[in-house]
C-alpha cells in the first residue's frame, strides 16, 4: 500500500497555498514589472523592470539561506534575554535547503494557537517568500528614475534580511507585538507600511529625479499600466486569501472582502475626482485600486463585509486627500516619491491597520474551536474592545520608526561602497546608459539615438592591393 502524502498533509490546503503563493508571485512578476515599465517615461522603462526582476531573485536566495528562519523560526535570544522584547524580536538565521527543511511539516514555533499546518515547510517558505519579495519592489516605486542599479543590489539583500524579517517575526512569527495582541492579516504593516516609509526615506536620501522628469512625468504605455494593475487586483486574491493557511471559510471571506473594499475605494476615488473638479484618469484609478487593496490587507479576514466597505470609503478618502493635498506640505513636497508609494502603501497600510482595530468582528471566525477549545477571532472598538486598537497603534509606530531609521542606516552603509545615485550623465540617457538597450528601440527616438536606432559603424576602408 502506497501513499503520496504523509498523514499530516492535506492536499487541498497544500494546493490552495501553492496556488495563492503563485498568485502573489504574479503580482510582482509580471504585475509590478509591467506596471512600472508602463508608468515610467520610455527611457526608464527597462531600468524599472530590471530592478524589479533582480529584487525578486535576490530576495529568494537570501530567504532560503537565512531569511525564512529569521522571520518564522525559533527565536534568537538577543543579549541572552529569554523573556521580553529582545527574546522575541527575530529568529535564528539558518537555511531551509535540507530534506527536512523542504519536506517536513511546516510550523511557526512561537505560534501555539490554531490548528497545525497541513502542508510542508517548502510551501510555507515559498508563500512567505513572495510576500518578502514584493516589499522591496513596492519600495522601489519611490526611487525610480535615479537610484543606481549597482547600489540597489546590496540594499535589497540587506533590507530584506535585516528590516523585513524583524517586522515579520514580531507580528507574524509569534514575536513581541503578536504576543500582545497586534494583528496584521496579510501585510498592511509588515509589507505596505514598511515599504511606504522606507521608500520615502530612500527618496529623501537619494534625492530627486532630474527636473524635466518631474515636470514631464508622462507614462510611456498606459496599456501596460492597466495590465499590471489588473494583475495586482486579481493576484491579491492569493495575497489575502492565502493567509489563513487553510482553504476554509475565512479564506473565502477574505477574498470577497478584498474585492469589495477595492471596488468601493475605486468608486469613492472617482467620486472625489468629480467632486473636486478633476477628470477621472487611469493613473488615478490605479492609485484607487491599490489603496483599496492595501487598506483591506491587514483586516481582510477579521472584518465582515460592512467593515470592508467602510475601510474602502475611509481609506480611499484619506489617501485621496493625502495624495492630492498633503503632498503639497512639508516634508512631503520636499521629497520626490516617484510613484507616491508613501501615500498608496504607507498611508493606506497605516489606515487599514488602525481601522482593523475599529471594525474587527469577533463573529468572523479565523479558526473554529473543537470541544472546549474556543474559536479564534479578534474584536475591535465597535464591538466593545479597545485593546486591539491600542496595540495596532503601538505596532504601527514601531514599523514606522524601525523601518525608517533602519533604511536610512542601510543606505548610508551601502553608500560607503557604491554611489546610491546615478551619475547625472547616465540619468540624462536612462536605459541605454545602464542596460544598453531601451524598451522601444526601433521606432521611438531617444536622447542618445535621435533616429531611434544606433548609427551604423563606419564602413571599413578597402585594403590596398599589394603592388
Amino acid at each position: 500500500m502506497w501513499s503520496a502524502y504523509p498523514n499530516w498533509l492535506n492536499p487541498g490546503d497544500n494546493a490552495w497555498q501553492l496556488t495563492a503563493a503563485t498568485l502573489v508571485g504574479l503580482m510582482s512578476v509580471p504585475g509590478l514589472v509591467v506596471l512600472y515599465g508602463g508608468v515610467m517615461q520610455k527611457r526608464w522603462s527597462v531600468n524599472s523592470m530590471m530592478m524589479s526582476f533582480i529584487a525578486f531573485a535576490l530576495v529568494l536566495i537570501a530567504w532560503v539561506l537565512v531569511g525564512f528562519e529569521m522571520a518564522f523560526g525559533h527565536p534568537l535570544h538577543i543579549f541572552g534575554a529569554h523573556h521580553g522584547f529582545f527574546a522575541n524580536m527575530i529568529g535564528i538565521p539558518r537555511d531551509i535547503l535540507g530534506h527536512v527543511g523542504e519536506q517536513g511539516q511546516a510550523s511557526i514555533p512561537l505560534i501555539t494557537t490554531g490548528p497545525p499546518f497541513h502542508f510542508p515547510t517548502a510551501t510555507l517558505a515559498y508563500f512567505q517568500f513572495v510576500f518578502a519579495a514584493i516589499t522591496p519592489i513596492l519600495m522601489l516605486g519611490s526611487v525610480l528614475g535615479r537610484i543606481n542599479f549597482k547600489a540597489w543590489i546590496p540594499f535589497v539583500v540587506l533590507w530584506s534580511t535585516l528590516i523585513y524579517t524583524v517586522n515579520a517575526f514580531l507580528i507574524w512569527g509569534g514575536g513581541w507585538w503578536a504576543q500582545h495582541g497586534a494583528v496584521d492579516y496579510s501585510g498592511g504593516y509588515v509589507i505596505h507600511l514598511a515599504a511606504g516609509v522606507s521608500g520615502f526615506v530612500a527618496a529623501a536620501v537619494i534625492g530627486p529625479r532630474l527636473r524635466r522628469d518631474r515636470e514631464v512625468d508622462a507614462p510611456n504605455n498606459l496599456l501596460m499600466v492597466a495590465t499590471g494593475a489588473g494583475l495586482l487586483w486579481l493576484g491579491w486574491n492569493g495575497f489575502n486569501g492565502g493567509d489563513p493557511y487553510y482553504a476554509g471559510a475565512d479564506a473565502a471571506a477574505a477574498v470577497l472582502n478584498t474585492n469589495l473594499c477595492t471596488a468601493v475605494a475605486f468608486l469613492v476615488w472617482i467620486g472625489w475626482d468629480y467632486a473636486t473638479g478633476r477628470k477621472p484618469s487611469l493613473i488615478g484609478s490605479v492609485n484607487a485600486m491599490i489603496t483599496g487593496l492595501v487598506a483591506i490587507t491587514p483586516a481582510a479576514g477579521y472584518v465582515n463585509g460592512w467593515g470592508a466597505g467602510a475601510i474602502g470609503i475611509a481609506g480611499s478618502t484619506l489617501v485621496y486627500f493625502a495624495y492630492n493635498y498633503v503632498s503639497r506640505l512639508r516634508p512631503f513636497r520636499r521629497v520626490d516619491d516617484t510613484l507616491g508609494v508613501v501615500y498608496t502603501h504607507g498611508f493606506a497600510g497605516l489606515a487599514g491597520g488602525l481601522l482593523t482595530g475599529f471594525f474587527a468582528d469577533p463573529k468572523m471566525i479565523v479558526y473554529l474551536g473543537i470541544g472546549k477549545t474556543a474559536p479564534i477571532s479578534v474584536a475591535g472598538v465597535i464591538h466593545g474592545h479597545a485593546v486591539l486598537l491600542k496595540w495596532q497603534a503601538i505596532a504601527a509606530l514601531w514599523v514606522i520608526l524601525f523601518s525608517g531609521i533602519g533604511t536610512f542606516l542601510l543606505l548610508k552603509l551601502v553608500g560607503l561602497f557604491v554611489p546610491l545615485r546615478m551619475k547625472e550623465r547616465d540619468m540624462e540617457e536612462g536605459d541605454l546608459a545602464v542596460h544598453g538597450h531601451e524598451v522601444y528601440p526601433s521606432d521611438v527616438p531617444s536622447l542618445s539615438f535621435p533616429s531611434g536606432t544606433p548609427a551604423p559603424p563606419p564602413a571599413a576602408r578597402p585594403a590596398e592591393a599589394p603592388g
